[in-house]
């Protein structure tokens, strides 16, 4: 055994545990559990079985993993190249079957945060440089994407989602299947989800992916003529393909939406 493992930690035997782990008083790490290096493991934490602790992941004392669990692996950010960017929770958490918290980014300060008190029930998710205060309370699937900001005793409801940038007031209410893409008011209630449109085309990330402006434009010509001109489809798609049939990405958006059967969301 590790002189990093406290003499009174209990790991199972089928579990994984780096011999760069630290393990404080009492933790208890069940069957089945993969502990990635550096690492540290506060006191009386509970892993219950099939947790992934990933590296430079820094657990306080008295939190408690159930199965499938991960906390700490990379973040879901196509630019991360593999930096040691850190996850810190704190103390009394449960993070229950499923859950998900990931280290932060370099461009994101290279942190994520969890402070005391949390309860995350299944499936629910904390992206890349998020900060969540303490007492909150995540239902089943609650998502935040990266660089979000949580206050203290907030309920975020069932399969609700927080976009990247927002925040969360203190004590703010956010009912199941919420929307935000803006910043969450404290102490007061946020309900409902956004009625799914199409908002136009994805200038920006068009360009990101490299799309020259003659093709930007182009699709931008094309929405307003099949949605905002005022014509029936077919003459909508007859007139886009007349004016601007010659730029592949625009004969294929016709394409696309003559060869729907369930129809498509539309501005």
């Amino acid at each position: 055994m590790s002189t990093q493992v406290h003499p009174s930690a209990q790991i199972h035997p089928t579990s994984l545990v780096s011999a760069e782990a630290v393990l404080g008083e009492g933790v208890v790490i069940g069957p089945f559990c993969v502990i990635e290096g550096p690492t540290a493991i506060g006191a009386r934490t509970v892993l219950r079985s099939h947790v992934v602790i990933g590296p430079h992941t820094e657990l306080g004392e008295d939190n408690v993993v159930f199965p499938h669990s991960s906390l700490g692996l990379e973040p879901q950010d196509l630019k991360f190249k593999g930096a040691p960017t850190r996850l810190r929770i704190g103390h009394r958490n449960t993070f229950r079957e499923g859950v998900t918290v990931h280290r932060g980014t370099e461009a994101g300060g290279a942190l994520t945060t969890v402070a005391d008190d949390n309860f995350l029930m299944t499936g629910a998710h904390i992206a890349h440089d998020c900060h969540v205060g303490s007492g909150n309370i995540f239902a089943n699937c609650a998502t935040l994407a990266g660089h979000v900001t949580v206050g203290e005793k907030t309920n975020i409801g069932a399969f609700s989602a927080v976009h990247q940038f927002c925040r969360v007031g203190d004590h703010a209410f956010m009912g199941g299947f919420t929307v935000a893409t803006l910043d969450v008011l404290p102490f007061m209630k946020t309900v409902g989800a956004r009625d799914t449109k199409s908002y136009g085309v994805n200038t920006v990330g068009l360009q990101r992916k490299g799309f020259g402006p003659e093709v930007v434009e182009g699709l931008k010509k094309a929405h307003r003529l099949l949605f905002h001109a005022g014509l029936l489809r077919e003459e909508a798609m007859a007139k886009v393909l007349d004016e601007l049939g010659g730029i592949p990405e625009v004969a294929y958006l016709v394409a696309f939406i003559r060869e729907s059967r369930r129809g498509i969301h539309r501005g």
